[in-house]
């Protein structure tokens, strides 16, 4: 499938602003999820701006296409993508974790326009997911549930009953995201809980496996519109990432996992982000 230039472009675009939307919701002195939310950011945008069928005004609209983040850490990007789509003011990202405020540093289902369960408990997400997806099928409503997985959450093991269980129940509206971008908390998931080679294991379990570099639009782009395609089968999209992407100094760098900004590199990060 052929996209504009224009449609490209202007993804990329907001891409860089929820990188730039992160940074601000980090701020300086405090520790936040900038590895994580700067590598899945153009795959949030591809779902939030292209893909998903969802409404600010009526985030609970029955027939909604859901997105749940398995990686719960990194939910400040969703709160960028949530505000840049007008869930909520995007000047609420600068009080991301004030105590009171609704945007915590975990998804808050109950506080929060437009996210859909608390995650974070790493590998839970894609049961929560399947069971949603399950949940549509069953109701006959012709929606969607996407879950956007870490690769270092995926060694957990209930990831892996979600997935057989998704199989056995057919569960072809359901859309697994893993943003493999090779690196977890404190080091490289091959020396800290290799969960190689991740295509081989998602087809074993009967997935249909679509593998792409993660921050190349179109790839993005035509992988959801395939996953639309697909029956009687889930399918799982395998986003090749850079952990970090679009802040040199963060780029596979193990250390912003969770990382703090001065306000040299809170600078640093706005001008790189805003070329």
């Amino acid at each position: 499938m052929g996209y504009s230039k224009e449609l490209l472009d202007d993804l990329t675009a907001k891409a860089q602003q929820l990188r730039k939307d992160v940074i601000i919701s980090i701020g300086v002195g405090v520790a936040g999820h900038v590895g994580g939310s700067c590598s899945a950011a153009d795959i949030i945008t591809a779902l939030y701006f292209y893909k998903m069928k969802h409404d600010p005004k009526n985030p609970k609209m029955e027939d909604r296409d859901r997105l749940l983040l398995s990686k719960g850490h990194v939910a400040i990007l969703q709160y960028a993508a949530l505000a840049e789509a007008g869930y909520f003011p995007v000047d609420d990202l600068q009080h991301t974790k004030e105590i009171g405020f609704h945007l915590q540093g975990h998804p808050d289902v109950i506080k929060t326009p437009g996210i859909e369960a608390g995650t974070g408990s790493l590998g839970q997400g894609l049961s929560i997911g399947l069971g949603m997806a399950l949940g549509q099928k069953l109701q006959g409503i012709d929606a969607r549930t996407y879950v956007l997985c870490g690769d270092g959450e995926i060694a957990e093991g209930q990831i892996w009953e979600a997935a057989m269980a998704a199989v056995n129940f057919k569960a072809d509206n359901l859309v697994a995201i893993v943003d493999h971008n090779k690196l977890q908390a404190n080091g490289r998931i091959e020396d800290r809980f290799n969960t190689l080679p991740l295509i081989p294991k998602w087809k074993g379990f009967g997935w249909n496996v679509i593998e792409i570099d993660g921050h190349n639009m179109e790839e993005i782009l035509t992988a959801l519109d395939e996953a639309d395609t697909v029956k009687g089968v889930p399918t799982v999209i395998v986003a090749n990432t850079i952990k970090g992407k679009g802040v040199s100094f963060a780029e596979n760098v193990v250390g912003y996992h969770n990382g703090t900004l001065t306000e040299e590199t809170y600078k640093q990060a706005l001008e790189e982000l805003s070329k």
